[in-house]
C-alpha cells in the first residue's frame, strides 16, 4: 500500500493540502470563531439582563441551533436562502452558518460564566456610578472571559475540524482539496491519513496556545 509511488504522491500532495489548510480552513475557522464570540456575548448579555422579548428570542435561537445538525444548517442556508433572494459566496455562507451555530453554544458558556461572577459586583458597579454597559465591559465580562476561555478555545479547536463540512456547500477547503487529489490518483486511504495528520498538527498547535493562554490568565490547572 505504501510503496514508492504512494510516498511520492504523499510528498507532492502535502504542500497542496497544507496550502488550502492555511488559506481556507484556518481563516474560515478563525473568522467564524471571532463572529461567534461576538454573537455569544450579545446573546449572553441579553439573557443575563433578562431583557423581555429579546430573552425569549435568544432562547428560541439557541433551541433551534442546538437542536439541528450543523450539516443541515449549511444545506438550508446555501440552498434555501437563494430562494428568497439572499445569495452569498460559499465561503461567506459557511462563515455565517458556523458563526451562528457556534454562537448558540458559546452563548450558554458565556452566560454561565457571567452568572458565576458574584452579584455583588454588579451592585457595586452601580454604586460607583457606572451604567450597565460600563459594568459589563469593565467588571463582568473580563472575569467571565477568564472563566470561559478554556471552553471557548475548545470550541475553536472543534471548529477547525468541523470546517470539513463546508465541502458540502462547495467550499474548497483542506479536506475538499484532498478529495480532489485522491480522485485524480485513486489512492484515497493514504491521502485521508495525510489530511488527518494535518488536522492533528493544527489542533496540536492550538492546544499548545490554549495552555499558554490559560497560564497567562491563571486558569490552567485550576480544574484539575
Amino acid at each position: 500500500m505504501f510503496n514508492s509511488d504512494t510516498l511520492e504522491l504523499l510528498v507532492s500532495s502535502f504542500p497542496k493540502i497544507l496550502e488550502f489548510g492555511l488559506k481556507v480552513t484556518l481563516p474560515l475557522a478563525a473568522i467564524a470563531f471571532i463572529l461567534s464570540t461576538v454573537i455569544a456575548v450579545i446573546v449572553a448579555m441579553i439573557q443575563y439582563a433578562n431583557v423581555p422579548v429579546l430573552r425569549q428570542i435568544s432562547r428560541f435561537y439557541i433551541w433551534i441551533i442546538r437542536g439541528t445538525p450543523l450539516l443541515v444548517q449549511l444545506m438550508v442556508a446555501f440552498y434555501g436562502l437563494p430562494l428568497i433572494g439572499i445569495r452569498a459566496n460559499p465561503f461567506v455562507m459557511a462563515v455565517i452558518v458556523f458563526s451562528f451555530n457556534e454562537g448558540a453554544y458559546s452563548s450558554e458558556t458565556m452566560r454561565a460564566a457571567m452568572e458565576a461572577v458574584p452579584a455583588g459586583q454588579l451592585e457595586a458597579g452601580y454604586c460607583s456610578g457606572l451604567n450597565y454597559l460600563q459594568i459589563m465591559w469593565h467588571i463582568i465580562l473580563p472575569q467571565a472571559f477568564r472563566t470561559a476561555f478554556p471552553s471557548l478555545f475548545n470550541a475553536l479547536i472543534s471548529m477547525v475540524k468541523d470546517t470539513s463540512l463546508a465541502s458540502s456547500i462547495t467550499v474548497v477547503e483542506m479536506f475538499t482539496r484532498t478529495k480532489q487529489i485522491a480522485g485524480q490518483s485513486y489512492n484515497y486511504f493514504p491521502l485521508y491519513i495525510e489530511v488527518a495528520l494535518v488536522y492533528l498538527i493544527f489542533c496540536t498547535v492550538l492546544t499548545y496556545l490554549q495552555k499558554k493562554g490559560e497560564k497567562i490568565l491563571g486558569t490552567y490547572g485550576v480544574r484539575k
